[in-house]
């Protein structure tokens, strides 16, 4: 690869691993319609981001136990079965991933994760421990797509914005990575990874 190619940084969920909640209630509550509005209006994805943000998750269930007592089954269950929601890996990413580790490129990541649920990641999916660097949000205390956890990433392993091309699946998160100068992959589904980084001068 070029001494000019950019580095390759990813995102975890929806890039990597697969990664959908309402997984753990298909069965729990078995009603479309129910289940949506559960999602929507008791374990929605405000609540959850405080986990991703450091908040411990049994200070998270606790408080909306506490607010939806009725719920408290399906609370406990977004904690408790998490690892449903996460049913195996995006094969062609983890691939690429393993490609330019196999080259000997120094690869990255930036990701929304809770302390609790990174830490069983991490030995449910061994290949997220070959990154050279992470940036764990709950660690920092700072979420994306707030520009000081790309600031993060750029200090602590002193890379260049401009050096740098980031895979997100979030278009906000993708927004503000440009915004730091980091050329950009939104990664929606099919899309053909290796030929959207090969356009950013990453050989594959």
């Amino acid at each position: 690869m070029p001494a000019t190619a950019p580095t390759v940084v990813f995102d975890v969920g929806n890039v990597l691993l697969r990664w959908d909640p309402t997984l753990v209630y298909r069965e729990l509550i078995p009603e479309a319609g129910k289940r949506d509005w559960f999602m929507r209006n008791v374990c929605t994805g405000a609540w959850n981001i405080e986990q991703d943000r450091g908040r411990s998750w049994e200070e998270g269930v606790a408080l909306l136990v506490s607010r939806h007592p009725e719920w408290e089954r399906e609370i406990r269950a977004y904690d408790e079965r998490w690892h449903e929601s996460v049913p195996g890996v995006i094969e062609d990413s983890v691939a690429v991933l393993a490609e330019l580790k196999a080259r000997g490129e120094k690869v990255y990541a930036i990701t929304n994760f809770s302390r609790e649920k990174w830490a069983e990641c991490l030995i449910r999916f061994p290949f997220l421990q070959s990154f050279d660097g992470v940036v764990v949000s709950a660690h920092e205390r700072l979420i994306k797509p707030d520009p000081a956890i790309y600031r993060v990433l750029f200090e602590r392993y002193s890379l260049g914005a401009r050096d740098c091309i980031f895979i997100d699946d979030s278009e906000k998160n993708i927004a503000a990575a440009s915004e730091t100068g980091m050329k950009t992959v939104h990664f929606i589904e099919p899309i053909d990874l290796r030929a959207a980084l090969r356009g950013h001068g990453v050989s594959l």
